[in-house]
């Protein structure tokens, strides 16, 4: 896949980069058959602008995006030893990497991320016994060590939550008694135990990193809204506000609009039961 540009007829139009979506099934190539099938497969996604259920905005800079439909992924693949054939690569709205809607012998569809290399046609399979090869699904403890892979549990049976970004990959480092040592594509190396299941290869749409979104207005559709410099309010809005015209921000470092550091401060708890397992942290030596 590759990025697309246009000509500059407006100004925002001369910075603008979209993915040409080379990877994505046309439709025209949709079977029919499947429309109402892939139907249980979506399901209702209310957009709620960073409030929380009192109403109260948690999550700043939210709202007013496209609407849409979540995709049901399946995360844990689980249907071991049944072949299944890509039948169609779309676009997802909810995530950077695209998504492959597989057909599995017994009939059912479910959606999977769509790894790199994996096209229409291709047979994938999960489970023990299966071959390296992108798409197949297997516990860490059978695949050999070196190998990239992407949608790796933390617990055996939860469904993958690591590495599922367009592009991303981790690799596994070495197999030790119960556990694995993964390397993230952060750096971080860390323990995973070796009965989790993770997919062989590296999450398709690589190019994603490169699109240039061009304008505000994209960005608006995404559900992103405009932010606000503390510099230019009024001291009661935030801590750099007031001061004569361009004014330093007044204090030693840089803080939040409620006064906590913003560069370098640490908000992570030190929960021991998930330190434990990182061998190598992503920044320094541990």
């Amino acid at each position: 896949m590759s990025i697309k540009s246009y000509k500059p007829t407006t100004p925002s139009r001369r910075f603008m980069t979209v993915s040409d979506f080379a990877d994505l099934t046309p439709k025209d190539s949709e079977d029919k058959g499947n429309k109402n099938k892939k139907k249980k497969l979506l399901a209702p996604l209310k957009n709620h602008a960073g409030r929380n259920s009192y109403g109260r905005i948690t999550v700043r800079h939210k709202g007013g995006r496209n609407r849409r439909k979540y995709r049901i992924i399946d995360f844990k693949r689980n249907k071991d030893g049944v072949f299944a054939k890509v039948i169609q690569v779309e676009y997802d709205p909810n995530r950077t990497a695209n998504i492959a809607l597989l057909e599995y012998e017994d009939g059912e569809l479910r959606y999977i991320l769509a790894p790199s290399g994996v096209t229409h046609g291709s047979k994938i399979v999960s489970g023990e016994g299966a071959d390296i090869i992108p798409g197949n699904a297997l516990q860490l403890k059978d695949i050999p060590v070196g190998t990239l892979i992407h949608c790796i549990e933390m617990y055996p049976g939860k469904g993958a939550q690591l590495v599922r970004s367009a592009g991303a990959s981790a690799q596994l480092m070495a197999k030790e008694g119960k556990y694995a040592q993964v390397r993230m594509p952060s750096g971080e190396v860390r323990l995973i135990s070796l009965d989790c299941k993770a997919t062989i290869g590296v999450v398709g749409n690589l190019e994603h990193q490169n699109v240039s979104i061009g304008k505000a207005g994209r960005k608006r559709h995404m559900g992103v809204r405009p932010t606000v410099r503390g510099s230019v309010m009024n001291p009661n809005d935030h801590p750099h506000g007031g001061g004569e015209g361009k004014s330093p921000i007044g204090r030693s470092e840089p803080v939040t609009p409620w006064g906590k550091p913003a560069l370098g401060y640490k908000t992570r708890n030190k929960k021991a039961r998930t330190n434990k397992y990182i061998v190598r942290p992503r920044k320094g030596k541990k």
